[in-house]
């Protein structure tokens, strides 16, 4: 199971290691070597969320988020991106910006460093976003009870999530991006644009879930009625309007992830310039490391680990909504990938343990593995904070 899952992930490695040696030695060897683990200890909260994305979907789907998913992971976030920050930031052609990589890996690095106020204000939008609407939603397991049960009574306010991520873009506009980074001597002032990249990371969000949640919904419905048809009649078939509602519930789905994994990515490929200039062994590094991601997701998916330890989302959550605060504090003030990366691996270290011990004492209550509500009331709830 282990080497069907994350065979195309060892291979990768094999590959992207021995390219690193080739290209510029033992030296390339290990930078490449650390930016793989860089990416991994900062992505693992993205495979939890994922996979509870990813469950959602057929085998065909999981298999296309591993093709054509890890394609645009690998070469569009992790090769492209940084030179499209480039190419916008400096007003340069693509061309102009890929040689700028190679020949004047400084100077591409000073224009990356630039363009990271407007990066970190849409990608911690976008996941501020997702942290928002889990914590304000209503739900019968709960992790920390003392912070959750209140908050979700508040989310039942419309649009409550929209108005305080709002709030929060207004704020660190004020007090982040008003001489957030130095530039030739002088001060920069980056509210504007700290304000637009934020308002359509909120933007991306709201049209991409929406559209996904939209044509989720419709096939359920769809779901149903084919369901209450086959019991009423004697012959089995499936509508093809239900195949064609499938097709576009996936594929926004997959839409949705994708952006999704394009906003985790922003902390490893800011990371990754603090270890190294060259964009091909970042491209290598953060790329392998994106392969484990990927696997693992469908790995938690496939071993129903979501369903037995029913508190690593809530752990994945709450490392998102410490990343999205991370990254948009690192408009003006610099703070050290160990500690995002270490903040992130806590938290669903913990929502693990909890997870452990509620198991454990389902099953000393006589309540058995397959005992997965996780009622409030439950012996096995945990009220410690973390």
């Amino acid at each position: 199971m282990v080497l069907k899952t994350f065979g195309w992930s060892f291979a990768v490695t094999a590959l992207g290691l021995v390219a690193a040696f080739f290209y510029g030695g033992w030296q390339a060897f290990g930078i490449v070597a650390i930016l793989t683990i860089l990416e991994i200890s900062l992505s693992f909260d993205n495979a939890v969320i994922n996979a509870g994305i990813l469950k959602k979907m057929n085998a065909f789907w999981q298999k296309i988020f591993l093709t054509i998913g890890i394609l645009i992971a690998v070469f569009g976030m992790r090769l492209v991106f940084p030179v499209v920050i480039v190419a916008v930031s400096a007003q340069l052609g693509p061309i102009e910006a890929i040689d700028l990589s190679f020949n004047d890996p400084e100077k591409y690095k000073e224009l990356v460093t630039d363009a990271h106020p407007s990066i970190a204000a849409f990608g911690g939008m976008f996941l501020l976003m997702i942290f928002l609407d889990f914590i304000f939603e209503d739900r019968d397991i709960q992790w920390l009870r003392w912070i959750e049960r209140p908050l979700a009574k508040l989310g039942k306010v419309d649009m409550l999530s929209v108005c305080v991520a709002l709030i929060v873009l207004m704020i660190t506009a004020m007090t982040f991006a008003t001489q957030a980074h130095q530039h030739g001597g002088g001060h920069v002032d980056k509210a504007s644009t700290v304000m637009l990249s934020g308002i359509a990371g909120l933007i991306t969000y709201l049209v991409v879930g929406g559209l996904s949640g939209f044509f989720e919904g419709k096939l359920e419905e769809e779901e149903e009625r084919e369901h209450e048809a086959e019991e009423q009649a004697k012959k089995k078939g499936k509508p093809v309007t239900g195949v064609a509602l499938a097709g576009k519930a996936a594929f926004f789905l997959f839409l949705y992830l994708e952006v999704l994994d394009a906003s985790f990515s922003f902390d490893g490929v800011i990371g990754a310039f603090a270890i190294t200039n060259e964009i091909v062994l970042m491209a290598l590094g953060l790329g392998i490391g994106a392969m484990y991601v990927r696997s693992l997701t469908v790995y938690l998916v496939r071993q129903g680990t979501l369903d037995d330890y029913v508190y690593l989302e809530h752990g994945a959550h709450y490392a998102i909504g410490a990343l999205s605060v991370i990254l948009l504090v690192t408009i003006r003030y610099e703070i050290n990938e160990i500690i995002t990366g270490l903040i992130g691996v806590v938290l669903i270290g913990l929502s693990f343990w909890s997870s452990l011990r509620r198991n454990r004492a389902i099953a000393a209550a006589g309540g058995g593995d397959g005992d997965t509500g996780g009622s409030p009331g439950s012996k096995a709830q945990v009220h410690s904070g973390v």
